[in-house]
This record gives structure tokens, C-alpha cells and sequence, in this order.
């Protein structure tokens, strides 16, 4: 039945695709925090409070900005893939806990909550071959024995 066809051969088409749809949509998401500055950085920074961690608001902020601003633009490139779905996935925990931690509802978390799931399934899935990551790193041919 070709309604349940294994469609297995798509999988690298599908990787690109939702790769490139999640990181531009984060890059959009994560630009105004990028470039609001010091002012912007500390008050997304300020969270971090939240976690008994009251120094360096400016650097928490700046990482997080730069995690869904920086890190949309890798994964959608597939560059340093899953480094940008740990930085992405560790932004979305802190951002779901934060609005855990303030008594928001679930549909004010849900996103980052959604998004931590994605990208930590993307961790496990990689890149696919349409990615800048296996022009760079290629895996090794395997030996047939």
C-alpha cells in the first residue's frame, strides 16, 4: 500500500527542510535580542537570576541572543550542527523554566518547550547530507570486511 511506503529515502530532503525553516525562523527571532545591546542583553540575562545566578546578566543575555540569532543561521546551514542544537537547546530549557518558575501557563511555555524537544531530537537525527557539515566533515567510508 503506498500509503504506508517507507519513505526513508526522503529523510535527508526532510532534514534540510525543517533545518532550513527552524534556523531562519530563529535567526528572525533571535536578531532584535542580538543587536538591542547591553540594555536588551541584561534583561534577557537577568533570567539567570532566576537560577541563583545574579552576575553577568550582559553575557547570559548576549549568549541567548546570540544562541537563536547565530545559532538559526548555523543550523539552517548545517554548520557545527549539533553545537547549535546544544546552544539552542540550552536557551529553550532556561526559557521554558523561566516561564515555569513565573507561574505562566502552558501555552505562554509551550514554544520553548516545543523547540527544546526539537532540537534536542535534531541533536540525535545530525545534519543530513545536505549540509555544510558533510562537505566539511565527511564520514569515513566504511570497510567491508
Amino acid at each position: 500500500m503506498a500509503l504506508l511506503e517507507n519513505r526513508y529515502r526522503t529523510h535527508d530532503l526532510g532534514m534540510l527542510l525543517l533545518r532550513v525553516g527552524i534556523g531562519i525562523m530563529f535567526s528572525i527571532h533571535g536578531y532584535p535580542k542580538l543587536i538591542g545591546g547591553p540594555e536588551k542583553w541584561t534583561e534577557i540575562g537577568g533570567v539567570m537570576s532566576m537560577f541563583g545566578i545574579s552576575s553577568a546578566p550582559v553575557m547570559w543575555g548576549f549568549l541567548a541572543a546570540a544562541a537563536e540569532a547565530i545559532g538559526g543561521q548555523l543550523l539552517a546551514f548545517g554548520l557545527f550542527f549539533r553545537f547549535a542544537c546544544i546552544l539552542l537547546l540550552g536557551t529553550m530549557i532556561i526559557a521554558t523554566a523561566m516561564h515555569v518558575m513565573k507561574g505562566d501557563d502552558f501555552n505562554t511555555y509551550s514554544h520553548a518547550l516545543e523547540a527544546a524537544f526539537l532540537f534536542l531530537g535534531l541533536l540525535f537525527a545530525g545534519p543530513g547530507k545536505y549540509s555544510v557539515d558533510q562537505l566539511l566533515f565527511p564520514p569515513e567510508p566504511e570497510w567491508e570486511e
